[in-house]
């Protein structure tokens, strides 16, 4: 696999396994109309979304 190719892959797997796709998607949609993420590349976009949706389920998980 290329560079690419590695990164999509560990993000979808990342989601996938924790259950958060719906929330993962949601954040991509919610950014489609934030300013400061309009014109940011995909991967960058999806770097960002991880990051945010992945930071909030680890939060959840620490208060349960």
């Amino acid at each position: 696999m290329g560079h690419y190719e590695d990164f999509w892959y560990e993000i979808t797997e990342s989601i996938n396994n924790r259950g958060l796709k719906k929330e993962f998607d949601a954040q991509l949609k919610k950014m489609d109309s934030q300013d400061k993420h309009r014109y940011k590349d995909v991967r960058d976009r999806w770097s960002y979304a991880h990051e945010k949706v992945t930071k909030l389920y680890s939060k959840k998980l620490e208060k349960n």
